[in-house]
C-alpha cells in the first residue's frame, strides 16, 4: 500500500489531489476505501471509462477496497456537457444499460476474493428522496456562485441555449453519493478524470459541510489521441468495450495503430508492463520504429485486459493476414466479419472479373487503370496474387459468404462484399 500512489504518479496517472501529502499517508496506512461512478448514458463503457477501471483495479490489488458506481440515478439526468442539453433515455432504458455496465465491469475486478469489490446503483439511495428533503438537506450546502463556475456550466450559460435546472443540479446528485458512500463505507477516496474535479470536488465539499470530515478526491489525465481530443461518444470517437459495439479485431488495430509519439505513454497506463519492460520497449520504438513492438505490445495487453485471450489471438492472426503474410482463408466467420467492417470496398457478384472488380471496390478508377495495375502484378485476392484481368472471381473467393480481400501492393486492400 505505501507505494500505489509512487506507482501512479510514475506510470502517468495522476492529474490533480485535494492533498497530496494527506492522500499519501491515508494510502500508506490504509485500506482506504474508493470509489468510482459510471453513468449509463450508452448501453456500454468506453476507453475513457476503462482508464478509471484500470486504476480501481490497481487500488484493488494494492490492497484496497474498492467500490463501482453504476449510475441510475444520475443517469437519468447526465452530466452537463459544455456543447448542448443531453437527450434524456427513459427510465426502462437507463436501467438495462445500468444492468449492461454492472455485467460489463465484472472481468477487471475482484469480486469474490478476501477483497471483494462492490458494486452499488445510486437509484437505491435516491429515489426515495422528495424534491424538499432534497432542496432542504443537500441544496443548502452548495452556492450558486460557485456552482455557476465549473467549466461546463459556465459554458453553458454563455451560450443561447443555457442549461436546465435538470443538469444544472446534476453535481449535487454527484455530490450526494460520495456523502452516501462515506457514510454507509466509509469511503473517503473518490477517482475520476480531470474533466470531472468539478463534481468530485462538490463531494468531499458537502462531507465536510455536513460531517465535519476531510475526504479525498484524485483524478487522472483525459486521455487523447494524437490530435489531443479526449475519447469518448460525446467526441464521437468511443473506443467502446462491447464486442459488439467495437469488434476485437478494431480494437487491437486501434491500439496497434498509435502513433509513436504516444505508445509508451499508453503502456505505462494502460498496462502491467514493469519499468525495465517498458525502457526496452522505449528503446524500440527510439531504434527501430518500423518494427511497432510497443504498438503490438500495447494492442495484445490491452485487448487482452478487455476481451480476453482468444480473442486477441485471433485478432493479431486477422492483422497478419491482413496485412501482413498470415493466411486470410484461414479467419474464422466472425473474425474475417469484423476485419471486413474496417475495409473500405463494395459490393461484387460471382463472375465479376477482376478488372471490373478493381472499379467496384475503388482500387481503381477505370477499366484502363485496373488493367496497368493487373499487368505490373500489384493485384492479389486473398493474399493470391492475379494477373489475369478477364479472371473472374467465383463464389469460392468470398470467404465464409462474406468478402474476398483485394489488395493494391502490400498496404492499400479493400473487401468485394458479396452482392445479395
Amino acid at each position: 500500500m505505501s507505494n500505489i500512489l509512487d506507482e501512479l504518479q510514475w506510470r502517468g496517472a495522476v492529474a490533480q489531489t485535494t492533498d497530496e501529502t494527506q492522500l499519501r499517508d491515508a494510502l500508506a496506512n490504509g485500506p482506504l476505501t474508493v470509489y468510482c461512478g459510471f453513468d449509463p448514458t450508452a448501453p456500454s463503457l468506453h476507453f475513457g471509462n476503462l482508464v478509471q477501471l484500470i486504476q480501481l483495479r490497481r487500488l484493488q490489488r494494492a490492497g484496497h477496497r474498492v467500490i463501482v458506481l453504476v449510475g441510475g440515478s444520475t443517469g437519468l439526468i447526465g452530466d452537463p456537457r459544455p456543447s448542448a442539453e443531453r437527450v434524456l433515455k427513459t427510465k426502462d432504458q437507463t436501467a438495462q444499460w445500468v444492468a449492461r455496465i454492472r455485467e460489463q465491469v465484472q472481468p477487471f475486478l475482484d469480486f469474490d476474493g478476501d477483497n471483494p469489490a462492490i458494486a452499488v446503483n445510486n437509484l437505491d439511495w435516491t429515489q426515495g428522496i422528495s424534491a424538499l428533503d432534497f432542496l432542504r438537506d443537500y441544496g443548502k450546502h452548495f452556492r450558486v456562485n460557485g456552482m455557476i463556475k465549473k467549466d461546463a456550466v459556465a459554458a453553458r450559460l454563455n451560450s443561447e441555449q443555457g442549461i436546465s435546472y435538470t443538469e444544472f443540479s446534476y453535481q449535487i446528485l454527484q455530490a450526494l453519493d460520495y456523502l452516501h458512500l462515506f457514510r454507509e463505507y466509509g469511503c473517503t477516496l473518490q477517482l475520476g478524470g480531470s474533466d470531472q474535479w468539478g463534481n468530485l470536488i462538490a463531494g468531499s465539499d458537502l462531507i465536510r459541510s455536513v460531517e465535519g470530515k476531510s475526504v479525498h478526491v484524485l483524478t487522472s489525465p483525459l486521455l487523447t489521441d494524437a490530435s489531443g481530443q479526449k475519447y469518448g461518444k460525446s467526441e464521437g470517437n468511443a473506443i467502446w468495450l462491447d464486442a459488439q459495439m467495437t469488434s476485437p479485431y478494431a480494437f487491437y488495430q486501434y491500439f496497434l495503430n498509435v502513433e509513436d509519439s504516444e505508445v509508451i505513454k499508453l503502456i505505462k497506463f494502460m498496462t502491467d508492463r514493469t519499468k525495465d519492460e517498458i525502457a526496452e520497449l522505449e528503446r524500440a520504438v527510439a531504434e527501430e520504429p518500423f518494427k511497432r513492438v510497443a504498438q503490438k505490445t500495447l494492442a495484445a495487453d490491452v485487448t487482452t485486459l478487455v476481451h480476453g485471450e482468444a480473442a486477441t489471438a485471433g485478432a493479431i492472426a486477422a492483422s497478419e493476414a491482413m496485412f501482413g503474410k498470415g493466411d486470410v482463408t484461414a479467419l474464422d466467420a466472425r473474425t474475417l466479419r469484423d476485419a471486413v467492417a474496417e475495409l473500405p470496398g463494395g459490393e461484387v457478384s460471382p463472375g465479376t472479373t477482376l478488372t471490373d472488380a478493381l472499379i467496384a471496390v475503388g482500387i481503381a478508377e477505370s477499366r484502363n487503370a485496373a488493367r496497368r495495375l493487373i499487368g505490373d502484378g500489384a493485384i492479389s485476392v486473398n493474399n493470391a496474387k492475379l494477373d489475369d484481368p478477364e479472371h473472374e472471381l467465383s463464389a469460392d473467393d468470398f470467404l465464409h459468404g462474406v468478402a474476398a480481400i483485394i489488395k493494391r501492393g502490400r498496404k492499400h486492400q479493400a473487401a468485394a462484399r458479396l452482392a445479395h
